[in-house]
């Protein structure tokens, strides 16, 4: 099976696939090459991972934001309800 491109992965399943990965990692039984690999994979899922995590912190920033550049609390918006 071909693995995904982890910037076309949905969040919870790059994080499964890491987890997985640092697993084999910390277990040692994997050669050298192979965990170079997986070293890689890992590498790569983060920096997807963390990407995703930056683009829904922007999301939930503008969608807080008001008209006047304020942020709304928390508190403030279930105080209104």
């Amino acid at each position: 099976m071909a693995t995904k491109k982890p910037e076309n992965m949905d969040f919870e399943s790059a994080l499964a696939e890491l987890e997985n990965l640092v697993n084999q990692l910390e277990e040692g039984d994997l050669s050298l090459e192979h965990s170079l690999k997986s070293f890689e994979r890992g590498v790569q899922l983060v920096r997807a991972g963390q990407q995703r995590l930056n683009q829904a912190e922007q999301q939930v920033q503008i969608l807080l934001q008001q008209d006047d550049g304020q942020l709304t609390s928390f508190t403030a918006l279930s105080e209104e309800s």
